[in-house]
């Protein structure tokens, strides 16, 4: 119940403050503009390295490795690319950091041990 209260009030409220700010010191059209920017620079970006993950995933099929990294390498770029395309400032932060591969290998860790729990408590299932 906390993490939808986070969600779906804390989040927005504070995107929408940052928007007021960066209206403020950068002006409306700027804002907007930059607002534009980033989503299409996450669509643009999060496809070149989907395509790169892809074939990644492939790769090791074809080797009989199975893709467990590259897969997680695939999550993290989807919800990146997705972060990105949203307006607001702050879930841009959030998807820039999943795309970087520098910050995104810091983060797998964490999306694996979250994967793990939920695997564990049967709420998601891996076979």
């Amino acid at each position: 119940m906390r993490v939808l209260f986070l969600l779906f009030i804390v989040c927005p409220a504070i995107e929408i403050g940052l928007f007021l700010l960066a209206g403020k010191w950068l002006g409306i059209f700027p804002t907007f503009l930059l607002i534009i920017l980033t989503g299409v620079l996450g669509a643009l970006v999060a496809k070149r390295q989907g395509t790169d993950v892809y074939h990644r995933v492939m790769r090791d099929l074809q080797h009989g490795k199975m893709p467990g990294e590259a897969l997680l390498d695939g999550i993290c770029v989807f919800f990146g690319g997705l972060l990105l395309m949203l307006p607001g400032f702050l879930s841009d932060i959030a998807g820039a950091c999943l795309l970087i591969p520098f910050t995104r290998n810091r983060m797998k860790p964490l999306l694996f041990k979250w994967l793990r729990g939920m695997s564990k408590n049967k709420r998601i299932i891996i076979k």
